[in-house]
């Protein structure tokens, strides 16, 4: 998930999606978002080296994002920069670009994430309360 912001994924984050620095691809500013959530990943503390690997080691590294709290923010802010490297949000980077070729009209992840997210909650609340009157 690599949404520690240290050295390394600093660099995924703001240097290697050749926007111009900390911009992502639709001009906006990457780095006050990422910190206001990255405090708060399964994986702050982790090294870096254990969230960027290859092969078998990257379901390792999909594992510490399982019940993170801020999982959808990190995947969004890979998808919506086009970070190329590492684990983010429980996927690795084959598993986002077969996504971004699947949906290329989508603008915002984030967003797209935010929606879905509130509607699979809706979905199970409805789902309880269904259950509960038939208890």
């Amino acid at each position: 998930m690599a949404c520690a912001l240290n050295d390394r994924a600093a660099r995924c984050v703001y240097g290697s999606n050749d926007t111009g620095g900390n911009k992502r691809k639709d001009g906006a500013g990457v780095g006050d978002d990422a910190q206001t959530w990255h405090g708060r990943a399964a994986c702050r503390n982790a090294d870096p080296d254990d969230l960027f690997v290859d092969g078998a080691a990257q379901n390792t590294a999909k594992a510490v994002c399982t019940d993170c709290a801020v999982r959808l923010e990190c995947l969004a802010q890979a998808l919506d920069n086009r970070i190329e490297y590492g684990v983010w949000g429980g996927m690795t980077e084959r598993e986002r670009r077969a996504l971004l070729r699947r949906r290329p009209m989508v603008t915002s992840w984030r967003r797209l994430l935010e929606i879905a997210r509130t509607e699979h909650r809706q979905r199970a609340r409805a789902h309880l309360n269904t259950k509960a009157g038939t208890a």
